[in-house]
């Protein structure tokens, strides 16, 4: 590709910054802080996981205590019909008696009602100490998250700072050479670990360090001002 040796030179010049703001976003991710809030995080949504089945269990039992209190709220009002209707009956003994025994029906059946109410109620009194320990661990490793974000949050703001300044720089280099050349060079160093283009010093590429000799070097030489090593496949300047 033919390109002009300044805009190489400000090729380079992007690297540098290109860079640079490899490094800061690398350092920005790798705080320590960072690193352990995302820890945190991830603690506690395998906790709120956990909280979501407790409060499905909870909300299970506390549907079967209403389906109880229904019932037994219909017993009552039954068993009291029944005693209406008893104290009607007067001396008519057949009447009194099937009464009796609804009364009586009534009866067994609350008792049975109040075992369940027993076992629903032993569950929720369960589930609500294992929900307060899950709320419990959910506000304190919030609590620690804050902590931590207050730690290290003027240093993540001015890595994120640089971060944009240097992107803003470099955009503005970019836009005064040919865009063809610039999409040379991030194709290269996508491929090459950041490091796209360097400069050929004598014999040997100024960035893998290796000889070219013969033939290779000939040709390099030819592509001036702009070439690829033999080798690492990076541009290089060739002057």
């Amino acid at each position: 590709m033919q390109a002009e040796f300044q805009e190489l030179e400000t090729l380079l010049e992007i690297q540098k910054i290109d860079l640079d703001i490899m490094r800061a976003t690398k350092k920005r991710v790798e705080l320590p802080q960072r690193i352990a809030v995302m820890r945190l995080r991830k603690k506690r949504g395998e906790i709120q996981a956990k909280l979501d089945q407790v409060l499905e269990l909870q909300k299970k039992s506390d549907d079967d205590m209403t389906v109880i209190e229904d019932e037994d709220r219909s017993l009552v009002e039954k068993q009291e019909r029944a005693q209406e209707l008893i104290d009607a009956a007067g001396s008519d003994f057949r009447k009194v008696e099937s009464h009796s025994k609804e009364m009586a029906g009534a009866a067994k059946r609350r008792e049975a009602l109040a075992e369940k109410r027993v076992t629903v109620e032993a569950q929720l009194a369960k589930i609500k100490g294992v929900r307060d320990q899950l709320e419990g661990a959910i506000a304190a490793s919030e609590a620690e998250e804050a902590r931590l974000r207050a730690d290290f949050e003027d240093e993540d703001n001015a890595l994120a700072e640089h971060i944009r300044t240097s992107t803003a720089q470099r955009d503005k280099l970019a836009s005064t050479i040919d865009p063809e050349l610039v999409k040379l060079y991030e194709k290269t160093a996508a491929k090459t670990g950041g490091v796209g283009i360097g400069k050929l010093e004598e014999d040997t590429c100024g960035i893998c360090r290796t000889g070219i000799e013969g033939g290779r070097l000939i040709a390099l030489k030819a592509e001036a001002p702009l070439g690829t090593c033999p080798m690492c496949k990076r541009l290089l300047v060739v002057e």
